[in-house]
């Protein structure tokens, strides 16, 4: 149960699902940062930016948030669950783009700490193609999902064991968007 009261069956309303019907105003700005980040037009993928959230929530520990985005991920990549498992097992030895693996180093040193991201780390994404606005997207991706990844678990939110139940939310958010994932 959640460490407030939601006003919801927080079975029905699982993970940020619950927190967003609770304060639909602060669900609203939410939920059009994650469409933009993870759904807009862009050069990366909507699967390969999905992976960017998953890799960090793992990183995080949030449960709720990991297990969503990495089937958010799996259903809009190619080599689905057993690719995310790659990445998040062992990013070094995963089977995906070295633009993408210095990428998800990025993601990572900044789940640790905005500071973590250096020169160097910048500098071999872009030696592997990565553009710019990657760059700026996957810190803000990797940001934006700590502070998701705080409110999930700051609220002591309900995280389904049920996979079925995140493979659902998936085909929501692939067909219908964010804001429907939490309506």
């Amino acid at each position: 149960m959640a460490h407030i009261d939601l006003g919801v069956d927080e079975t029905q309303f699982p993970g940020i699902t619950g927190p967003m019907r609770f304060r639909p105003e602060t669900a609203k700005p939410l939920n059009e940062l994650a469409e933009i980040l993870l759904r807009q037009p862009h050069s990366l993928s909507a699967g390969e930016r999905e992976l960017i959230a998953a890799y960090v929530s793992g990183l995080n520990e949030c449960k709720f948030c990991c297990t969503s985005h990495s089937a958010f991920a799996a259903a809009q990549l190619d080599e689905g669950m057993p690719l995310v498992d790659q990445v998040r097992t062992n990013l070094d030895a995963a089977a995906i783009p070295e633009k993408l693996r210095a990428l998800l180093r990025i993601a990572g040193a900044v789940q640790e700490s905005g500071r973590k991201v250096t020169p160097s780390l910048v500098e071999a994404a872009r030696s592997e193609g990565a553009t710019d606005v990657e760059i700026h997207d996957t810190v803000l991706i990797a940001a934006a999902f700590c502070m998701f990844n705080r409110y999930v678990d700051g609220l002591g939110t309900l995280a389904p064991d049920s996979p079925e139940r995140y493979e659902e939310a998936a085909q929501r958010v692939i067909h219908h968007g964010y804001g429907a994932a939490t309506s």
